[in-house]
């Protein structure tokens, strides 16, 4: 326990514990000695370990185990989460997922931001959606597969094929190798439980997107006569709300009009058109939309802000109304997933590029509304080559208006600035497409104080992540002539 002092000290008064955390880790390993082992493994089977501190449950008359982490104060527990989920690459996937799980079987009785930094570190690191089941034996078969964290690398196996052994050195067969390998880092505790489910994220998703297949979607082929009928009732009487008990009214036929009909929601909200509405209109159409009983974030949730705000802020020309704005950020801190998929990739991957207006309302967004490690996610996904990792929810008649890459503007480069202001830490393959981005575009934007200014926090955030590119950034920042070149060679002089 000795040995992880300097750690926890870390996030006790650290202002920023997760990198330095990630650092003092990396340091402090040292595979080859056995005194004092500290490694990523037994810093989560240390969390996970039994406290002697038992919590007895009046109503039930056996003994709660209470694991290690949860005797610590709410606030380094939440620090310890959200370095994990920040560092969740050098971690079993398998464990990490488990500790979450077990953080959240808490329930009522957990700490908000502990609460959050758990599930926020589920979501990185499980394929399950936020909805996970306790007490959820897996197969016999599924029990015995190895998890990828403690596996043979392929090329390791492919080597290791025609040969007795895995090296010549190595007097041991890659069979005799993986079976002495742990298949999780705290040991086979018969306390331990092993979660699964059928379901995750990404075939939500990718069912929602199927429903509003934008090439194959036909109203006529998806919609009932009466249903077709009253949404056109409805969006006559939309553009002439008077009151807000008006508004509040219409936002309860709506609601009951999506799930009563039966029909596919997305495509009444787009006959009814609810974007047209004025911004007070709208900002009550999002509240009373909103029942409280969602299930699916990209379901309902994503349906209401791509078929009210989105289609509003994607032609913004103007800074936006405060009313819509306030309630659009209220509504997001709820549905952060539904916030990322139907507003936030939507915006900032529009054809045009975004514009200042557009770049304020997602910086408000993203400051006010997720949390940076949520911002984090949302970075890589965006930066990531992999398009399908980018995925949105939009109206049929919107996705002429939004591409498949990114659009760099003065303004994008600022939101980047912005993002960077706000704490967010990015990870070495984003600001890695980052650099590859600067360097395509350094040449239009050689004499851009905003493409400077990013270029500036880009070194003073992220300067342990620009070493390897010291020589190319250095270079691209020669071709500019700003107010702020000199002081950007200067920092990279001293990397």
């Amino acid at each position: 326990m000795e040995g992880w002092i300097p750690l926890f000290e870390i996030f006790v008064n650290s202002p920023c514990p997760e990198s330095e955390a990630s650092l003092w880790l990396q340091k402090a390993f040292n595979p080859s000695s056995n005194a004092s082992p500290i490694s990523t493994a037994s810093f989560l089977s240390l969390l996970a370990a039994p406290s002697e501190t038992t919590s007895i449950d009046p109503s039930s008359p056996h003994e709660k185990r209470v694991m290690w982490i949860e005797t610590l104060p709410a606030v380094v527990q939440a620090r310890i989460l959200s370095f994990l989920a920040y560092d969740h690459q050098r971690f079993c996937k398998r464990d990490l997922c488990k500790l979450a799980r077990l953080v959240l079987s808490e329930g009522k009785g957990l700490d908000f931001w502990v609460k959050k930094a758990a599930q926020r570190l589920l979501d990185m690191v499980s394929v399950t959606n936020y909805q996970w089941i306790s007490h959820f034996n897996l197969d016999t078969e599924e029990e015995n597969v190895e998890d990828e964290f403690y596996s043979l690398p392929d090329w390791l196996r492919d080597t290791a094929k025609d040969s007795d052994s895995v090296f010549t050195w190595l007097p041991m067969s890659s069979d005799e190798l993986s079976e002495t390998m742990p298949l999780t880092a705290s040991g086979g505790n018969e306390d331990d439980i092993s979660i699964d489910v059928e379901e995750s994220k990404q075939e939500e998703f990718d069912e929602v997107m199927l429903e509003v297949d934008v090439d194959e979607l036909k109203l006529d082929d998806y919609i009932a006569i009466d249903v077709e009928q009253m949404a056109k009732s409805l969006k006559s009487r939309l553009l002439n709300v008077e009151s807000t008990s008006e508004a509040v009214e219409l936002g309860k036929e709506v609601h009951k009009l999506c799930f009563e009909s039966k029909q596919n929601s997305l495509v009444v909200l787009d006959l009814i058109e609810p974007w047209s509405a004025d911004d007070e209109t709208a900002a009550v159409l999002i509240s009373e939309l909103s029942d409280g009983s969602e299930t699916y974030e990209l379901g309902w949730p994503a349906h209401i802000l791509c078929s009210i705000v989105l289609p509003k802020f994607l032609v913004l020309s103007e800074p936006a109304s405060r009313v819509l704005v306030m309630r659009t950020i209220e509504y997001c801190k709820a549905h952060q997933t539904a916030a990322e998929y139907a507003l936030l990739f939507p915006l900032i991957l529009r054809n045009e590029g975004i514009n200042n207006p557009i770049c304020d309302v997602i910086s408000r967004i993203i400051k006010e509304s997720l949390h940076p490690g949520h911002v984090s996610s949302f970075c890589q996904k965006l930066l990531c080559e992999d398009k399908d990792a980018r995925g949105f929810v939009c109206l049929p008649r919107q996705r002429c208006l939004i591409s498949e890459e990114l659009v760099w503007t003065d303004s994008l480069f600022s939101l980047w600035q912005n993002i960077l202001n706000h704490n967010v830490h990015l990870t070495q393959d984003s600001v890695d497409q980052l650099v590859y981005h600067v360097r395509e575009s350094t040449d239009r934007f050689s004499k851009s104080l905003k493409f400077c200014n990013f270029l500036l926090c880009l070194v003073n955030k992220c300067a342990p992540f620009l070493k390897p590119h010291k020589l190319l950034l250095t270079a691209a920042v020669e071709n500019t002539n700003t107010l702020v070149t000199k002081s950007i060679l200067s920092k990279l002089s001293g990397l």
